[in-house]
């Protein structure tokens, strides 16, 4: 945490820098490298902290709480050498065998084709929303690859696929309003093999069934649920994203006056709702911390995290991300209409933050369902749990 508020004064100097490039600098980039902040989970037997989640996303949240895009695909990308622990030793040295430091970004929705082969899988297709991918040497693609048998019922086999970079290109399609330096562009895909020893079935992680990289790396962080590991990263930088924002709208309201003359700050209105976007965002910072401290506590005794449990943490962290985004909903609705500003300081950090939002695993009412029926007696099976 203290070396990514080191960083802050640089990420918020090359705010519209990044944003220009569509992508992080390249001097960013280096600085989460150098700090070790995006290979906070990465074992310690490649050169990685293998840290506490809670520390992990508290530096992640630092980062976002600077600049946005930096810590969206901080997040992101620094969850990445944590599933790659979970694969098999000759994975783990494909890719960092060279350079402990590779990274990998992802595009886990199932939107490409996975076809069984002799000795693996023929990849193809085009994949949407990879944050980072320009910095990675390799990608994580998400796909079906048939259909499996769990507790007696069928469902889409989903599968996580590991590429290196001569396997797929990198369409620069990222035009957009908001996590615009993110370099969120579409992967594409034609035809690629691979082997079986870079593919994951979801239903392992999401059944607790033993993985091969569990031989290698034993630590307790490494039994942590996929999912709840990939979503807090999103919900840890929706949080830091939307403290920044209530320190620039504190900074522009201690000196701001309004249209009609109104002074901001002896405004009584200003003063309840920045003591309740405040209460909000930290409120929602300590649970989802507290949630990361119970998952990690369970792991280090041994005792999964049954799915019932799995899916109220899931619920918790998106309903953590969503308190946030709508605190900061209100405060962009008083931020005078100057906000609307292109170059307005406020602007593009709204513009992220519902960016952000948009994930797909930040859907209320996907999350809701799950943990709604596991507590009405449903017996609940998600490859995202």
């Amino acid at each position: 945490m203290e070396l990514a508020r080191k960083l802050a004064p640089a990420l918020r100097e090359r705010a519209a820098e990044t944003n220009r490039l569509r992508r992080l600098p390249d001097a960013t980039w280096q600085d989460l490298l150098e700090t070790g902040i995006v290979r906070g989970l990465q074992p310690a037997r490649w050169g990685g902290a293998e840290a506490h989640p809670r520390e992990f996303y508290s530096a992640v949240s630092e980062v976002a709480r600077a600049e946005g895009c930096a810590g969206w695909v901080a997040g992101i990308i620094g969850v990445h050498p944590w599933q790659v622990a979970l694969f098999p030793q000759q994975t783990q040295e494909e890719i960092w065998g060279e350079n402990p430091a590779a990274m990998n970004s992802s595009s886990f929705a199932a939107s490409g084709k996975a076809e069984r082969v002799s000795g693996g899988f023929r990849l193809a297709g085009r994949w949407s929303f990879s944050s980072g991918c320009d910095h990675c040497r390799w990608v994580v693609l998400g796909a079906v690859a048939g259909s499996v048998e769990v507790e007696g019922k069928r469902f889409a086999d989903l599968h996580s696929f590991l590429l290196p970079r001569k396997d797929y290109r990198i369409d620069d399609n990222w035009h957009v309003a908001g996590l615009a330096g993110t370099g969120s562009k579409d992967i594409v895909v034609d035809g690629a093999f691979v082997p079986a020893h870079r593919s994951q079935s979801h239903w392992d992680y999401t059944m607790g069934r033993p993985l091969p990289g569990w031989e290698l790396n034993t630590g307790p962080l490494y039994r942590l649920p996929f999912p709840l590991v990939f979503i807090n990263a999103l919900t840890a930088a929706i949080l830091g994203a939307a403290a920044g924002f209530l320190d620039v709208w504190l900074d522009i309201g201690r000196t701001r006056v309004g249209g009609l003359g109104l002074v901001v700050a002896r405004d009584p209105y200003s003063h309840k709702l920045a003591a309740e976007a405040s209460y909000a965002i930290k409120t929602a910072t300590l649970k989802f911390l507290s949630d990361c401290d119970e998952m990690m506590a369970a792991a280090c005794v041994g005792q999964p995290l049954t799915l019932e449990r799995r899916a109220e943490l899931r619920y918790n962290t998106v309903r953590c991300a969503q308190m946030a985004a709508r605190a900061v909903d209100r405060l962009f609705e008083t931020g005078g209409g100057h906000s609307i500003f292109i170059d307005h300081p406020l602007q593009r950090r709204y513009q992220d933050i519902r960016a952000m939002m948009a994930h797909a695993a930040m859907a209320p009412d996907a999350a809701a369902r799950l943990y709604g029926a596991a507590q009405l007696g449903n017996r609940i099976l998600d490859p995202f749990l």
